[in-house]
């Protein structure tokens, strides 16, 4: 039995021992322990996903590995959700709208991918995509075959199980980073634009890989010059850390012409002496 499976077993033991034990006036209690949830997914960081194969809306095949070499976000749905799901999406769509403007459209990739695999196909995603007003360039929508979700959640440690709504599940954004491990979570329907757009930027103007050329130097400088602007909601290069090295160079060589000219009158003075 795989370790998600194993997970969820316990968990639902646990709450058919609640609704046993409560009175039938009781409150409902919560469909999964949240905070054993949180730490069943932050398990996951640093974890390499293995290589799925998946169908896009097209019904042309799709690898994970296909995405090596730069950052992965992949957002997991189903298509049936009339809640979660949409507002996921929506939010998805508008912190990776800020992130492809800070770090550049073609600099990482998205994927949401159906869990459902009986209803998830390429028509319903398609569709889901469409209704949710997706056309982020280098975001695509995937359907894969009951195996290939039941490997790919268990690598992310997503959470999920039916319940009278469908699903339940953990609300959650997952970080890739070039090389197919796992490197950050976001968790929650609705989250800021930093929370992804900050994990991004680490992996794509940090990437080790570029050390010591030119490409590594600028991306260096674009880390660390570049700041998000909350009323314009968009990150912006910070040029006043350049305006004052220039200030400064400036003014140390002013200071430097005036000592060398001072020096220079005193030479002929120094002679007839």
């Amino acid at each position: 039995m795989s370790r998600r499976l194993q997970f969820i077993g316990a968990v639902l033991l646990t709450v058919a021992s609640i609704e046993a034990a409560a009175a039938s006036t009781s409150p409902a209690p919560a469909p999964f322990d949240q905070s054993a949830a949180i730490a069943y997914s932050q398990a996951a960081i640093g974890r390499a996903l293995n290589d799925y194969s998946f169908l896009d809306t097209r019904r042309r095949p799709v690898r994970l590995s296909d995405y090596r070499g730069k950052p992965l976000v992949v957002n997991m749905v189903f298509t049936a959700c009339a809640e979660s799901c949409p507002i996921v999406v929506q939010t998805l769509q508008k912190a990776v709208d800020v992130a492809q403007d800070a770090v550049g459209k073609d600099a990482f990739s998205v994927v949401t991918i159906g869990f459902d695999a009986r209803d998830d196909t390429p028509e319903r995603m398609r569709a889901f995509a469409r209704s949710q007003g997706v056309d982020l360039p280098n975001w695509e929508f995937l359907s894969g075959d009951a195996a290939a979700i039941e490997g790919l959640v268990e690598n992310l440690g997503f959470i999920y199980y039916p319940s009278p709504r469908g699903f339940d599940h953990l609300a959650q954004t997952t970080v890739i980073d070039g090389e197919g491990r796992v490197y950050r979570q976001v968790y929650g329907a609705q989250f800021n634009a930093p929370a992804l757009v900050e994990p991004l930027i680490d992996l794509v103007f940090g990437r080790p890989a570029e050390s010591g050329t030119l490409t590594y130097l600028a991306n260096r400088i674009r880390l660390f010059c570049t700041y998000y602007d909350p009323t314009r909601e968009r990150y912006r290069f910070d040029y006043s850390i350049f305006i004052g090295l220039a200030v400064g160079a400036g003014s140390l060589i002013g200071v430097g012409v005036v000592l060398v000219r001072a020096w220079l009158k005193t030479r002929p003075n120094a002679r007839n002496a």
